[in-house]
This record gives structure tokens, sequence and C-alpha cells, in this order.
């Protein structure tokens, strides 16, 4: 009788990834699987669930293996996250992935190896992991997460299972609000403007995420009051900034705490110096990748305040992803304002701004220049 494959953790909403992956536990995995959807909506989690599975089988102590693995503590499971703001460097792939790829598991009859944000690689780094891409030896399985599949370069693409994960339900991660003790209306509003990512939903929701939103929309209104001379408040990207200047210092000060706590008993020499270096070089990257973040996000809901406008003035209220706050933005908007063409186009240079902040622009040059293009499209003349 055949046994059946346990349900993975993370694949609830997502019938495609439960049935290639409960399919692949039953008949026998793949070497390399593309895991790719939306951010927040459980590709990690699967990952670390599929992942357990994979070495749990054939373990003489599935359940210590299985726990091992949730836990990131199994010797045989690799988690390699890139070492750049915006890029995964050669380094994060060479040892780590490549060279180990080569050895043998230390006690499971496999080795697991998970990369995050593969849609960052460049061709150095893609060619140099092809050939394990492509030969992988035979206790080796691969499992690549991107939120971003266009992106993906298209040599890692042909040489992997891919996985769909799709947009959770607005209604599902309202639900799991409410549950969480959060307003059933501000609960809706969260998700909807979530857009299917439930981490980013659970952030809105808490203090820090209505401040971000709070900075967010003093950018359209300021935008929808700005007169000929420019914006009404000339520095209203002003809030955002520090705010992502906040969670850069806070993200820093995370790696400086677990740099105490482990230099404490490391001997002075060469290892001590090394590791500095590298909790040196984890502030830096934290702290961008927090900043990143935060400015992401607070363009991102300046684009979906700008969007809800745009439902207004077409007469489509329903349409809105939070109507309260269009409401309220639209107190601001002026004649000038109700263009629909104007409001979309100045959602588009919010987005534009966004994605221009992975080229490494000069973060308040771009948010300033933006603040006044945003006055000239759609400020009281």
């Amino acid at each position: 009788m055949t046994s059946v494959p346990p349900a993975i953790a993370g694949t609830e909403d997502h019938p495609h990834a439960r049935m290639s992956l409960s399919t692949a536990l039953a008949t026998g995995p793949s070497h390399a699987y593309l895991f790719h959807g939306p951010a927040g909506v459980g590709k990690r989690t699967t990952a670390r669930a599929f992942a357990a599975e994979l070495l749990a089988e054939g373990s003489p102590e599935p359940d210590g293996a299985r726990r091992r693995a949730l836990a990131g503590t199994h010797p045989d499971l690799t988690w390699v996250r890139p070492t750049g703001a915006h890029v995964m460097r050669t380094q994060d792939v060479d040892e780590p992935v490549i060279a180990a790829a080569s050895r043998t598991p230390f006690e499971s009859s496999r080795r697991v190896f998970v990369l995050e944000r593969v849609d960052t690689m460049n061709d150095e780094v893609a060619n140099r992991l092809l050939k394990t891409l492509e030969e992988p030896a035979s206790f080796v399985h691969l499992l690549l997460i991107t939120d971003a599949l266009d992106a993906v370069l298209p040599t890692v693409v042909s040489r992997c299972q891919p996985v769909r994960f799709d947009r959770l339900p607005a209604k599902r991660i309202a639900a799991e609000l409410e549950r969480a003790g959060i307003e059933p209306e501000r609960a809706a509003a969260c998700a909807r403007l979530a857009l299917g990512n439930a981490a980013r939903a659970r952030y809105l929701a808490s203090e820090e995420g209505q401040a971000l939103q709070a900075d967010a929309d003093r950018m359209v209104t300021a935008a929808l009051a700005g007169g000929g001379r420019g914006v009404d408040d000339p520095e209203a990207w002003r809030g955002l900034l520090d705010r992502a200047d906040e969670r850069r210092v806070a993200a820093e000060a995370s790696v400086e705490e677990d740099r105490r706590e482990r230099l404490q008993s490391e001997p002075k020499g060469r290892d001590r110096a090394a590791l500095e270096k590298s909790f040196d070089e984890a502030a830096r990257r934290d702290g961008r990748r927090a900043r990143t973040e935060v400015l992401d996000l607070g363009l991102t809901l300046a684009a979906l305040g700008f969007r809800d406008l745009v439902c207004l003035a077409e007469g489509a209220p329903e349409a809105a992803l939070d109507l309260h706050r269009a409401e309220a933005l639209s107190a601001s908007v002026s004649a000038h304002a109700r263009d629909p063409q104007r409001l979309l186009a100045a959602a588009e240079r919010c987005e534009d701004v966004r994605l221009s902040l992975e080229l490494n622009v000069t973060e308040d040059l771009a948010l300033e220049a933006l603040g006044f293009r945003l006055a000239r499209l759609v400020g009281a003349a």
C-alpha cells in the first residue's frame, strides 16, 4: 500500500505547489526546483518544510532530522541569502554551494541547498552555478526562491522544475489579521494594500506600518496641494527618509548585539579579525537592505494612494483598495488633480522612483525630485 506523503507547510493556499511537492515526495524529488511567486505568500516556509522532509527521509531518526531542519540547525541543510543589498555575489555560492555540493552528506542521505532571491544573480554567478544545476551529485537537491521570475536568468530557469505560488486572497489575510486582534475595517484595508503579501499586511497593521503609511500620505497630500512654485511642503518626503534611516540603524544595532555576544569568547588572532570583518559587512548589508525595504514600501503606498484617487475620479469607489484613506486624501484634491490621467501618471512616477532604488541612486535627491514632479502633475494651480 502506497504511503500518503505528508502535507507541506506553506502550501495550504497554493494547490500547484502542494501537488508538485507532494508528488515529488511520493515518487522521488527532482534535483532542482524554482519556487516563484509574490513576496510574503509562503515560499520560504514551504522551502524549509520541503527541505525537512527531504532530509528526514531515510534518516534513522526522521523526527529529529525534521525538527533540526525546521530550526535551521541540520548540518546537511545550507541556506544562502545574497550578501549584496541588491545582488548575489560569487562568494555567496562558490564555497557554500558549489564546493559543498561536491562533498557527501554529514548524516543524511541528501544535502539540500536553499538559495533566496535568485533574481539577483548576475551572469557571472549564474555561470558558476550552472554545472551544479545541470549535473549535481545524486544526493544534492537545490531549492531556488524568487519573488520576480521575469528577472531570473533563463539559463537558471531552464534547469529547474518550476513551483508556482499565487497571491494570497485578501479575505484570507484579513481574517488572519482579525484573529490577531486587528479591527475588521483596518484588517481589510491592510490586506488589500498588501497585494497578496501576508507579511506586508501584518506590518501595515502594526503601529510602525501605520506610521509609514502616514509618511506616504504626507507625500501625496503635499503634492496635491502644491502650487506653481513647488510642493506645499517642500520636504514632505523627509519623514519617509528619516523612517528608513531609523530602520537602518536598528538593523545595524541588531548585528552589533550579535557581534558583542560572539566576540566575548573569541580569542585575539586571525580568526577573530576575520569574524569582526564579517560582522562589519553584515551590519552594512542588513542596514542597507532594511533602509531600502522601508523606502520601497513607502513609495508603493504612495503609488497606491494615487491609484485609489483614480478610482474615485472615475466614479468607482468600490475598486479602491482603502476607501477610507482615499476619501481622506481626496479632501486635498483640486479640480486640476481630478484628471484620472494625471493621477495615474503620478502613481507611475512613484513606481519609477521605487524601481530606481535598485540602481543605487542618491535617495534623498530622488525623493526630492519626485516631490516636485508630483506637484507639477497634480498640484493645485
